[in-house]
């Protein structure tokens, strides 16, 4: 996910044991979390994140309370987990919250704006999926992050597709795609950092090893989103015309607009903290806004002219809460729109639920009972393979959280893989194709929640399309099965290795 949630790794994630739960006691509260929350989607449809799935989980945080005190674990230990968790956490929260304030920030200095204008006139409608991903993809390992890809590239690349006409599920899934493959390969990326740790592997022979499966991934994702653009209905250009036309009556577009977005990617490259590159980006953006678009920043107060009071209370408008840009094509008012720190609140409401959930299901043992079950079933080198895949997406889906996705089965596995004479590589490769990539299909998970908010489009809408993320786990397992470049040990707990 990845900064994702922080740039601090989770080497040091401690897997709770107590006395050990039967599977049935581990797995009843994911049982009745999976039920109460199919029910309520049911029930609230496209509103369900709007509040009432965030108080399921908090129900199934309590059903895991329940059966950890029927066995005995202490409610202060527990509760150190949840807050173990959410101090994880705290990074995302605190990026959730610049994202929101730099979308507005950019929105109304005309950045992204200029990004629509511009990409409008240089992608061709036919290829502008398989763009999309081949963009993402560069930013993504350049920078190491599919959070800050996301939240910058993907925010604009959104905006061009909506105005093509371009389904937004179609474009979400394009732009994930391409952020995950970059951020899953980035040596500056801290998930790419955290697989080799847990399993005990080199950075760098970690990602000379995951090509084998990414590079098809990526390759079938690509011939994918090449062919659905020939075959989708997108505007004309008559309709572009009329929409280039109209943003440029309501901003003032010119290239110096694009020294922002330049600088936030250098200072990331740069290694610089994501939360601090953002800040940077949102303050540029301010300066930009009142020295390129006065009248923009003016007309949010309805002031009739930029003065230092309305140009601060403009700006902390826009950063803060929801603002709109009218102009004259209906569809370009919605698209020119944000909602601010305040649009991300929702999103941290499902966090903070989700990490309570994932907190005392830890602290109670039952995640650790889960993967042990997992790890028993596999008698084949196969088996032991979607083990690990089958453990990562379930921690996905109830830890809510991709850190814990590679950290937990890492620590598990790990003397596995290597009793089976296998190297690290197999296992950090496992983890990455199941655990980092899937996260984002999930939509309490943090980085389902993340990426879902910041570029407007509901995890339902682009997981059929985020194809990379989706078929990752499946390769992965395919070569498994065919016992396709699975490196072994030559020498029995040794760090050389052979290709079988």
């Amino acid at each position: 996910m990845t900064s994702k949630n922080s740039g601090e790794h989770r080497e040091n994630e401690n897997i709770v044991k107590n006395r050990e739960l039967n599977i049935w006691e581990a797995l009843t509260p994911v049982i009745a979390l999976v039920a109460m929350l199919a029910y309520n989607v049911y029930v609230f449809g496209d509103d369900a994140l709007s509040g009432s799935n965030q108080f399921i989980l908090l129900l199934g945080g309590a059903v895991a309370a329940i059966v950890g005190t029927f066995n005995k674990v202490p409610y202060k230990q527990m509760m150190a987990e949840v807050a173990e968790n959410l101090k994880s956490t705290t990074g995302a929260l605190l990026i959730l919250l610049m994202v929101g304030a730099l979308a507005g920030s950019w929105l109304i200095s005309g950045i992204i704006p200029a990004m629509i204008y511009y990409g409008l006139q240089v992608l061709n409608p036919t290829i502008f999926l398989a763009a999309c991903v081949i963009i993402c993809a560069i930013i993504s390992i350049a920078t190491g992050s599919s959070w800050t890809t996301s939240a910058t590239v993907g925010i604009a690349l959104i905006g061009i597709g909506e105005a093509l006409g371009i389904s937004l599920g179609m474009t979400a899934g394009a732009v994930l795609s391409g952020a995950y493959f970059g951020d899953k390969l980035s040596p500056l990326s801290d998930t790419t950092n955290l697989a080799p740790a847990m399993a005990g592997g080199e950075l760098f022979d970690h990602i000379k090893y995951m090509l084998y499966t990414t590079v098809p991934t990526i390759s079938i994702t690509l011939i994918f989103f090449i062919i659905l653009g020939f075959t989708i209905e997108t505007k004309g250009s008559a309709d572009i015309e009329s929409i280039l036309t109209s943003i440029n009556s309501a901003f003032t577009i010119t290239p110096w607009l694009f020294l922002v977005p330049i600088v936030v990617v250098v200072l990331i490259i740069k290694k610089t903290p994501p939360l601090a590159a953002l800040l940077i980006g949102t303050l540029l953006g301010a300066v930009f806004a009142l020295i390129f678009q006065p009248d923009v920043v003016a007309g949010i107060t309805e002031a009739k002219e930029l003065t230092f009071r309305s140009g601060y209370e403009g700006i902390l408008t826009a950063i803060t809460v929801q603002t709109s840009v009218p102009t004259d094509n209906l569809a370009l008012n919605d698209l020119f729109s944000a909602k601010g720190m305040a649009g991300m609140m929702g999103t941290i409401w499902l966090i903070v639920c989700a990490m309570v959930f994932g907190g005392i299901m830890d602290g109670i043992g039952a995640l650790d009972r889960i993967t042990k079950s997992l790890l028993k079933m596999a008698k084949t080198t196969f088996g032991l393979f979607a083990s690990t895949v089958g453990s990562c997406l379930a921690l996905n889906i109830t830890a809510s959280d991709q850190y814990l996705a590679i950290v937990v089965p890492g620590k598990m596995f790990s003397k596995a893989y290597a009793d089976r004479n296998l190297a690290p590589e197999n296992l950090s490769r496992t983890l990455e194709d199941s655990g980092t990539v899937t996260s984002v299909l999930v939509p309490w998970n943090t980085c389902g929640a993340y990426h879902s908010s910041v570029l407007g489009v509901g995890t339902a809408e682009y997981a059929l399309f985020a194809v990379f993320n989706w078929l990752s786990p499946i390769m992965t397992l395919i070569f498994a099965a065919l016992h396709i470049k699975i490196k072994q040990l030559t020498t029995k707990n040794t760090s050389s290795h052979k290709e079988i």
